[in-house]
């Protein structure tokens, strides 16, 4: 009983430590906390404005400047990270969806990785430095399991 209840505890810790994160598309619809997607791939990444957006598969998405916006309206694939904007190192490593940091990232074979990067259990926890560590059997595994994942 003692192991149950702290289990369920832990769980509740967990919960609320990866709350703090930002998930993909937020309650009002807002995509990776506002980030600007093609700002990755020219400069670093950086908070969109209210003032250039876009709509994508209901969510919207914010850039910094009209020219990201037209950019990512072109051609969103490009630009749109994996899994959905789910945390790549959750899909490998844990078959979990987790939310992410968006200043936490990697762009591999031009294609955008987004990590947790926060607190958990008291700590910090960086996702991305685990995925470095085996990046391209992380990367496979991602992309094997993602389609169960997704229906979780």
């Amino acid at each position: 009983m003692k192991k149950l209840i702290f289990s369920l505890m832990l769980c509740v810790v967990f919960v609320a430590q990866v709350m703090a994160q930002t998930p993909p598309v937020d309650e009002n619809g807002v995509a990776l906390g506002g980030y600007d997607v093609v700002a990755y791939f020219v400069s670093n990444p950086m908070e969109g404005s209210t003032q250039y957006t876009a709509l994508h598969n209901g969510a919207t998405y914010r850039f910094a400047t009209a020219n990201n916006r037209d950019a990512f309206k072109q051609n969103p694939t490009k630009y749109l990270p994996q899994f959905d904007g789910y945390c790549a190192w959750g899909v490998a490593a844990k078959d979990a969806k987790f939310p992410i940091n968006p200043e936490t990232y990697d762009i591999i074979d031009g294609k955008l990785y987004l990590f947790f990067n926060g607190p958990f259990n008291g700590k910090t926890f960086n996702s991305s430095l685990l995925w470095n560590q085996e990046t391209t059997k992380l990367q496979t595994a991602a992309h094997d399991k993602w389609s169960e994942v997704k229906s979780k």
